[in-house]
């Protein structure tokens, strides 16, 4: 008898959709067993980029390969070749190559630096593409024109780190973008990053960066979502040798270094990207016409049922994850990629959402493969799902009868600080709501908890210290100015972000400035704002200044981090519950031995609230009320806290704790260790 999958047996409520959960599970088996017909692994299968795309034999010569099966000709054309179609550069098509075409030349027909093109024919037309296997493009800063490099550096990157292996338990990640970090007004480099912000985020505590649009893309403002060349490492921010530097050095500061990919889609750009690379609309990596484009984003759809397209993607992550180290992936668009329709305006109010037949199988296919090949690759990989629907198994392991991500991201709780602080006067803050909406989310799955990302952050959005100042910031952000809003604005800054750092139940994270209020939304360069980079940078020298209270909000968000951080497994311990009051807004709960206790109250201070908590002694480790913090000094954290004994509460193992809780402020209190009690006298 077939044994049920454990995500069936974990959750009677899928009961029904047993047989589209067991079928997209054979589906994968049935793939893999395809794929792997001449090979032992998935690893074996991922090969693509070290047979297409141009390499060095080992003679010094020179080859190349491309899959183009429309192509009636393909020449190569570049610096090499005067940019002139010349008889010597022409391809072949391989007989029995299902498209394949290939070249080669001898060692002095090619030099390493030199630019180069495909030019691609077919029947009707003509055109000038770039190698879907470039692993180098750049884009000529006077024409703006893109090309593929030849490059093969003689003297590869030497790492100083050869057996990183990420300690993120918690995962506490750094979101990031290179070309923004930097305060200058201008695109940043992999080398900047690397000197200037990387000793930032290892001071601040977190133990991941997750890298924005690393994968080339012929639009800046795009934020990398519109990727053009899946194989290349941006050009715009420096070298290869350079992004490997910056990971070395990640690493040497135990920092692990995930990677944003966008497996979910392409951009349409013929020229740059590979929209059409050999002159067909449906017969290359793409869908036929009717799903070929994405109805929201203007780019092009795969079709993850073609071989070609697995062959394509699978091979994706495993270069990325070994020529340049990266420690997983956080997946773009995952939603988009489950649904026929995109997950576009579904509300997904109940299971039956997830199998009513507009499943994409074959997407479910690849991200289960994808996820598979990634921990054969590397067993500690970090895999991240952006997806927003809320599908069961997505973060299950495959064995299990789930898709095999690491964590999926809590999109849901962005989503409700976000209405809060829009719909929601300060006395109508209800503990219940928070803590319900902060810890909601399958037993079985983990999540990445977080306040705002880049999202949020964008123009035609606000960031949360925005929403809560405002104009405010502008002119009373000095340290002694005691502006109503801007008091409001940090005190529930600190409580926002800790309260969303504690319930996590995998991992947090942070864009990289909103941790200290950066007072500015992000614009990218285009012709509405007259190309400016005013907006496509973060201000650091705000941070830095010590009369600014922006250092404030850093060096609390540094002291949560620590606190949280410093607990091997914390995300693994329950979350109890040991107090909520809306009438008061007041919220405590308890994780291993922290104890986690809000006002959200506006006007109301309380002196010795009773909260019951496990009998014991109690001192306070974090207070958002802290002067080192903006605060007021008003919670005396030298104070011991012993409970009392209350002969209705403590046969059940609680006691009050009593508190002094000032408005608008958070504090975490560490339960001293149980004293051994004396030996009994013998009598």
């Amino acid at each position: 008898m077939k044994r049920k999958l454990k995500i069936l047996r974990n959750d009677p409520w899928l009961e029904p959709y047993a047989p589209a959960i067991e079928g997209r599970h054979d589906d994968v088996r049935r793939k893999e067993k395809e794929l792997l017909s001449g090979c032992k692994t998935l690893s074996d299968f991922a090969n693509a980029h070290n047979y297409f795309g141009l390499h060095r034999q080992a003679d010094g010569s020179w080859v190349f390969r491309e899959w183009a099966p429309n192509a009636t000709a393909i020449t190569l054309t570049g610096d090499f070749s005067g940019w002139e179609k010349r008889p010597e550069f022409a391809l072949k098509r391989l007989d029995g190559g299902n498209g394949v075409w290939e070249g080669t030349f001898p060692a002095d027909a090619i030099k390493n630096g030199q630019l180069y093109k495909m030019l691609v024919e077919w029947d009707g037309g003509s055109g000038e593409r770039i190698p879907a296997y470039a692993t180098r493009v750049l884009q000529d800063p006077e024409t703006h024109i893109f090309s593929a490099q030849v490059y093969f550096p003689e003297k590869p990157y030497r790492w100083k780190e050869t057996d990183f292996h990420p300690d993120t338990e918690p995962l506490l990640i750094y979101e990031c973008h290179i070309g923004m970090a930097q305060d200058r007004e201008g695109v940043g480099t992999y080398d900047e990053f690397r000197r200037l912000i990387l000793p930032r985020i290892a001071k601040d505590g977190y133990n991941a960066i997750q890298i924005m649009a690393i994968q080339e893309h012929p639009y800046y403002g795009s934020f990398g979502y519109h990727v053009s060349n899946f194989f290349a490492a941006s050009g715009r921010f420096g070298t290869p040798e350079e992004l490997k530097a910056l990971i070395d050095e990640a690493h040497s500061l135990g920092i692990a270094v995930i990677m944003d990919i966008v497996h979910s889609h392409a951009v349409k750009n013929e020229a740059e990207g590979l929209g059409r690379l050999d002159g067909s609309r449906d017969l290359y990596f793409y869908h036929d016409a009717a799903r070929r484009e994405h109805p929201a984003w203007d780019s092009l759809c795969f079709d993850y049922g073609k071989n070609e397209v697995l062959h394509f993607l699978l091979s994706n992550c495993k270069y990325w994850l070994e020529e340049y180290r990266f420690d997983g992936f956080r997946f773009d668009g995952v939603t988009s990629m489950l649904y026929y329709d995109h997950g576009l305006g579904k509300a997904f109010g109940g299971y039956a959402d997830y199998y009513d037949g507009g499943q994409d199988t074959n997407a479910i296919t690849y991200l289960t493969l994808a996820n598979k090949l990634i921990h054969e690759i590397n067993p500690s990989a970090i895999t991240i799902a952006e997806e927003m629907s809320g599908m069961p198994g997505l973060v299950v392991p495959f064995k299990d009868g789930g898709i095999g991500f690491d964590y999926r991201m809590a999109m849901g709780i962005p989503d409700y600080w976000i209405k809060t602080l829009k719909e929601k006067r300060d006395d109508d803050w209800h503990p219940t709501s928070i803590f319900w909406e902060l810890t909601n989310r399958r037993a079985d799955e983990k999540t990445i908890s977080y306040v705002e990302s880049h999202d949020q952050a964008l123009v035609g959005d606000k960031t949360v210290i925005f929403r809560l100042i405002d104009k405010e910031m502008y002119w009373h952000m000095m340290v002694g100015d005691q502006n109503p809003a801007v008091t409001r604005g940090i005190a529930l800054h600190k409580m926002i972000r800790l309260v969303t750092l504690a319930t996590i139940n995998g991992g947090y994270l942070n864009f990289m400035g909103n941790e200290w209020g950066h007072p500015e939304w992000i614009d990218f360069p285009r012709e509405g704002n007259g190309w400016s980079y005013k907006y496509a940078r973060r201000q650091w020298d705000l941070v830095d200044r010590e009369d600014l209270q922006y250092r404030f909000l850093n060096a609390f968000d540094n002291a949560m981090i620590e606190t949280v951080g410093k607990v091997y497994g914390f995300e693994k311990k329950p979350v109890r519950k040991l107090w909520e009051k809306d009438d008061d807004q007041i919220l405590a709960f308890m994780r291993g031995d922290l104890v986690f206790v809000f006002n959200f109250n506006p006007t109301k201070a309380f002196s010795d609230y009773g909260i019951l908590a496990p009998g014991g002694v109690y001192s306070v480790v974090l207070s958002s009320d802290s002067p080192d913090f903006g605060g007021f000094g008003n919670i005396d954290e030298k104070v011991e806290h012993f409970t009392i004994k209350d002969p209705l509460y403590s046969p059940h193992g609680v006691e009050w704790l009593k508190l002094y809780m000032p408005p608008r402020t958070a504090m975490v209190l560490r339960k001293h260790p149980a004293r051994p009690g004396r030996p009994k006298r013998k009598s």
